[in-house]
């Protein structure tokens, strides 16, 4: 496991495209899935983001992201965006493992690796994440690292559009210190 580095990136984005396609079931939708095609501009280039992956035999098996960027009302309530300091906030995407690597604690190590890299930084003061609560496990291994801000499956976001094929959960993680 470690940071990505240009020569992941093919690797890093077959990981996240083939789970949005067979684990979420409604493949790249360009609206929220953007950062995938573009991992150098979203990940690698700016100062305070960074990629990691994790891997196997010489293929990229786990990926795990981190973005300066706080969430914004819409598309997320006005809860979850009040929650967290403008311009101060990470947020974790793309926390994925393959189905053949999964229970092996990899997404756990990659998790604790951005929580060390945002605890390493003095911009941050506050990390975010958001996952859908239909993925087996999600909300029960995000629940073990920090605490439910806003659960869409319960109280619907009036921002929320019937037509979008989630059940988002978010979060406020713990930064180590």
């Amino acid at each position: 496991m470690r940071q990505a580095e240009p020569g992941d990136i093919a690797g890093a984005r077959s990981v996240m495209l083939d789970t949005v396609y067979r684990d979420f079931g409604h493949g790249y939708l360009p609206r929220w899935h953007s950062d995938i095609i573009d991992l150098d501009s979203f990940y690698l280039a700016p100062e305070d983001n960074t990629l990691f992956v994790a891997e196997r035999d010489g293929a990229v098996v786990a990926t795990a992201g981190v973005r300066g960027q706080t969430p914004v009302s819409p598309p997320h309530p006005a809860l979850v965006a009040a929650a967290f300091e403008e311009g101060r906030t990470a947020s974790l995407y793309r926390v994925y493992v393959r189905p053949e690597h999964r229970r092996r604690g990899l997404a756990g190590a990659l998790v604790d690796a951005c929580l060390g890299f945002i605890a390493s930084r003095d911009r941050y003061t506050g990390v975010y994440l958001h996952t859908d609560a239909r993925t087996p496990g999600a909300v029960e291994f995000w629940s073990g690292r920090g605490d439910v801000l806003f659960d869409e499956r319960i109280a619907v976001n009036e921002h929320r559009h019937t037509d979008e094929p989630f059940e988002t959960v978010h979060f406020r993680l713990r930064i180590p210190r």
